[in-house]
């Protein structure tokens, strides 16, 4: 549908006069909208055609989104959300508007945030120890995710000769932790980028696309792979030491961390960033979803073959 079929389904969906829908910059696997109804600003995103990561249930996102607020995760709060492609063209969820920044490279360098970066690696850590103590009951539509397994049939079916990533495979497999005796909600995409942050530290956590049931160490890992860096210099983002995001993180009641466990998922990490890489990039070429941002993404897979090389053995 085009921007003004998509208006007035949004308004006879949510009860209003729809002004202002403006297409927004926005993730690999969504597309991003801002509105107004009335004096309320509000985001649509609604899923992107073609093979994507995540992209798991919309209305499970809001379930998952409420449970996170009730915990006193800073989210956006859910105004609607279905699955059912016909209402508005693809699964959507909308959520309120708020103010804040999430380009990573503004965070890291624009005088305006220099507050925030002194309080950042505490604050995202006690969001990360509170997602990990949601209570599993509370999102019943999670499941359990393998992400080593899922990670390694998604690089097979791609069918893209990469022996950088053949190593890693086959180094995470030879030195596989055990897994959890009872899983965590693992928001599983939580970096600089997914953060909406004020001036003074952190507003939200975004784009809970990929959440799952899994180890906690996942999102720390997750958290402090080069690729999020951004350049800048601390391994938690780029904003302090991987010892200050681990004190934070325990201190605000998180898993007491093994380094050698969150090396592994670190290693894991930067490996499913460059298959993630090159889903986008096929996502392009293949031309089910065309976009200079999908092909920006893909050429970076030679980074990750340079961040694996580093991280083993």
């Amino acid at each position: 549908m085009d921007r003004t079929e998509l208006a007035a389904a949004l308004g006879a969906r949510l009860g209003g006069v729809v002004g202002g829908l403006e297409r927004l910059s926005g993730g690999a696997s969504r597309e991003t909208f801002g509105f107004r109804i009335g004096d309320r600003a509000l985001i649509l995103q609604r899923v992107r055609p073609g093979p994507v990561a995540g992209s798991f249930s919309m209305e499970a996102e809001a379930e998952l989104l409420r449970a996170a607020a009730h915990a006193a995760v800073p989210v956006a709060r859910v105004v609607d959300a279905a699955d059912d492609p016909s209402i508005l063209g693809a699964p959507f969820i909308v959520v309120e508007r708020l103010d804040g920044e999430s380009i990573a490279r503004r965070i890291l360098r624009d005088d305006r945030f220099s507050q925030a970066r002194d309080v950042l690696v505490e604050q995202c850590a006690a969001a990360l120890a509170r997602i990990h103590r949601l209570p599993v009951a509370e999102v019943p539509r999670l499941r359990r995710q393998g992400q080593l397994r899922d990670i390694e049939q998604l690089f097979t079916t791609l069918d893209e000769p990469h022996p950088a990533f053949e190593l890693a495979f086959r180094w995470l497999h030879a030195n596989q932790p055990a897994a959890p005796e009872a899983p965590a909600v693992v928001h599983g995409d939580f970096r600089l980028g997914n953060l909406l942050v004020a001036p003074d530290g952190l507003v939200a956590v975004l784009d809970w696309e990929l959440a799952h049931l899994g180890d906690p160490m996942a999102d720390l890992g997750w958290f402090t792979i080069r690729a999020w860096r951004f350049g800048g210099a601390g391994e938690a983002a780029g904003l302090g030491t991987l010892d200050e995001l681990l004190a934070a993180y325990e201190a605000s009641g998180g898993t007491p961390v093994d380094r050698e466990v969150l090396h592994w998922w670190q290693v894991l990490g930067t490996l499913r960033w460059g298959v993630i890489c090159m889903l986008q990039a096929h996502a392009h070429l293949t031309g089910a979803s065309r976009s200079v941002e999908l092909a920006a993404i893909g050429r970076r897979v030679c980074e990750t073959e340079y961040d694996l090389l580093r991280l083993l053995p």
